[in-house]
């Protein structure tokens, strides 16, 4: 995991000062909510994976249930899943809508000395954007414990349809 961390880490910092340092206010908005949306995508699969039942899954595995066998694995790494969703990419986006949040209090104060209105700025946009992501994180986390199993059946079947399929249509073109 650390290094994983480390080098997403790298990777979107340094995404994020080319990209939030070059861009506007109206761009850096959108780009903060769009790191806040992924990071309670994120949170609640890792909420969910958690919290569902194993056993369920073991049971809709054996039934061949679409996604099942996905969401089983999940569930057997539940704390490697959690904590990569949850954690890794959870705090990498709080580091990114930092710095949009950073970009925008420069862009609003590139043109005043006025250190109060600059501390005020700062503030109220560091609030703005921590009370967006509780807001939202809470929601979600409501909702991935309610609907755990959903949740994470629904990955497995996006997963499969997704991964599977394209692996099974490689597999025929070996074969030919």
């Amino acid at each position: 995991m650390l290094i994983i961390t480390l080098c997403l880490s790298i990777a979107f910092g340094f995404l994020s000062q080319v990209v939030f340092s070059n861009m506007g206010i109206v761009f850096a908005i959108i780009g903060i909510l769009f790191f806040v949306f992924l990071s309670t995508i994120f949170d609640m699969i890792g909420i969910a994976s958690a919290s569902s039942d194993i056993e369920t899954f073991k049971m809709w595995k054996i039934q061949k249930v679409e996604g099942a066998a996905t969401g089983y694995k999940i569930c057997q790494h539940c704390e490697k899943v959690c904590s990569f969703c949850a954690d890794v990419v959870g705090d990498i986006c709080s580091t990114l809508c930092g710095a949009g949040g950073a970009s925008i209090v420069l862009s609003l104060t590139k043109n005043t000395e006025n250190l109060h209105l600059i501390t005020l700025i700062s503030i109220f946009t560091t609030a703005l954007i921590a009370g967006i992501t509780i807001f939202f994180k809470a929601l979600m986390k409501e909702i991935a414990v309610k609907k755990s199993n959903k949740i994470i059946l629904k990955l497995g079947k996006i997963y499969e349809r997704t991964f599977k399929k394209n692996k099974k249509s490689v597999d025929k073109e070996k074969n030919i």
